[in-house]
């Protein structure tokens, strides 16, 4: 995901990033870390296992987050048609998420081979048959079932996303709308959203990825666009706006857990309500997620994401003989090399790659 940057009021200048946003993002990857491992942590409170458990709904506020930031950083240079800005958009887009999402595919290949090698191969988990539709990050367009380097499903979805963004940004001015409409168009989307899942027969934002996780993003994407232009109206004027925000995020939330809104819809709208105040209010001084570790954490969190569960299997096969009873001091072990990997993998191939692919047309220019 690029940085967060709060839109100038003047174009092109003054830009700054919206901190909080970023910190928030490192917060829900280990999230998503914690969700993957919680029945095997031995001697685990049961109530943390449940807490845990909902864990994977931090996946959607990736989606709404995305959504904020893609349409803030690209809506309206899409949407003036300057020479070449959807093809820069998708270069840059393919540099943000697919050379890491490949290294660590590839990875993910290589432990498979040695399994192969030593007969302790899961033909399930991972399917050669299905392998080049990761590698082209399609496998969750209702082409393949969960698989590989698993939790890449959402990335696969996002791409969806980007495409889709691409090819009606240019029609769509969300700043021509009346707050009262952009209100209107955010909860219909989140309606939409918990209709198709309720017409499934579902109940929970996580069942039936392969088949429901697209439109999870892509609803939920838009939503945060619209998030994004309501931020950019009220963002001089902030107090009413967070308070009201704030509000409804707490009663959707608490409305949610205890069981008078149901998931697909309480947990959304609890999402983007709490996006919107996140954004109206970084920057403020004393705010205790904006510090430097914590951003640090946000900044290296999509290396996180995707190394963890490959790494999560790698490590069980070495350390691991209980899968369900695996001591505190093992999963610490755990923790610290999924730390160390998020902070190789930024360093060593995540900034590198983007730098060399944003790169390219800036040298065929010069060439010229």
């Amino acid at each position: 995901m690029e940085r967060l940057w709060q839109a100038p009021r003047r174009p092109r200048t003054g830009m700054t990033e919206l901190r909080a946003l970023t910190s928030v993002r490192g917060i829900a990857a280990w999230l998503v870390v914690l969700y993957h491992i919680r029945l095997s942590i031995a001697g685990l409170p049961a109530s943390v296992v449940h807490a845990l458990s909902y864990g994977y709904l931090a996946v959607d506020f990736f989606f709404l987050l995305s959504g904020f930031v893609i349409w803030l950083a690209w809506g309206t240079r899409l949407r003036e048609g300057a020479s070449g800005s959807t093809v820069e958009f998708l270069r840059r887009r393919f540099a943000r998420i697919w050379p890491l999402h490949a290294v660590v595919l590839t990875g993910t290949v290589v432990m498979a081979l040695a399994l192969v090698a030593t007969g302790r191969s899961d033909p399930d988990l991972y399917p050669l048959s299905d392998l080049p539709l990761h590698y082209l990050l399609i496998q969750n367009w209702g082409l393949a079932h969960l698989a590989w380097n698993y939790p890449a499903w959402s990335i696969s979805c996002e791409l969806f996303a980007y495409l889709l963004f691409a090819a009606v940004a240019g029609a769509i001015d969300l700043r021509r709308l009346s707050t009262g409409a952009l209100i209107g168009v955010a909860v219909g989307l989140l309606l939409l959203l918990h209709a198709v899942f309720r017409l499934r027969g579902l109940e929970h934002l996580g069942e039936y990825i392969p088949q429901m996780g697209l439109i999870r993003c892509v609803l939920q994407f838009g939503c945060g666009a619209v998030v994004a232009a309501l931020w950019l109206r009220w963002r001089d004027r902030s107090r009413v706006p967070t308070a009201g925000a704030a509000t409804v995020a707490i009663a959707a939330g608490g409305l949610t857990i205890e069981g008078w809104l149901p998931e697909t819809l309480g947990v959304p709208v609890a999402f983007a309500t709490l996006l919107l105040v996140l954004a109206l209010t970084a920057g403020r001084s004393g705010n205790p997620i904006e510090g430097r570790t914590i951003h640090y954490l946000g900044e290296i969190s999509f290396a996180t994401y995707l190394a963890h569960s490959p790494l999560w299997n790698a490590f069980k096969l070495v350390f691991v003989r209980d899968a369900y009873a695996v001591p505190p001091v093992l999963i610490a072990l755990y923790l610290a090399m999924v730390l160390a990997a998020s902070v190789m993998l930024y360093h060593g191939v995540e900034r590198p790659a983007q730098r060399a692919i944003n790169g390219w047309r800036r040298r065929g220019i010069a060439a010229v």
